[in-house]
């Protein structure tokens, strides 16, 4: 038996479902009914939807660049590690 794959919903229809809950006083259970989602799918877009607009929160090509940077950032720490212990080698081997 074939599984279902999930259903995509686009940005739109998940913008105009947190309004229904946010600007037009829907509960989350009706608005679920309503547009025939789960609560849990709903809640979830509504967390996002939060996490994003808060005056502080990264765009999403901030949160992309920032993730690169910290591998960036691990990588050099492993290089310079290893540059540091070929320094201490060869300054034995000179000795």
């Amino acid at each position: 038996m074939k599984r279902k794959s999930p259903k995509q919903y686009t940005e739109r229809f998940k913008k105009e479902a947190i309004n229904l809950i946010l600007e037009q006083g829907y509960t989350v259970q009706q608005a679920a009914n309503a547009l025939g989602i789960t609560t849990k799918l709903l809640y979830a877009w509504r967390k996002r939807h939060e996490a994003e607009n808060k005056p502080n929160a990264l765009t999403p090509f901030e949160r992309q660049e920032l993730l690169a940077l910290r591998k960036e950032v691990k990588q050099l720490k492993m290089e310079k590690e290893i540059l540091k212990k070929a320094s201490a080698f060869f300054a034995k081997e000179l000795l």
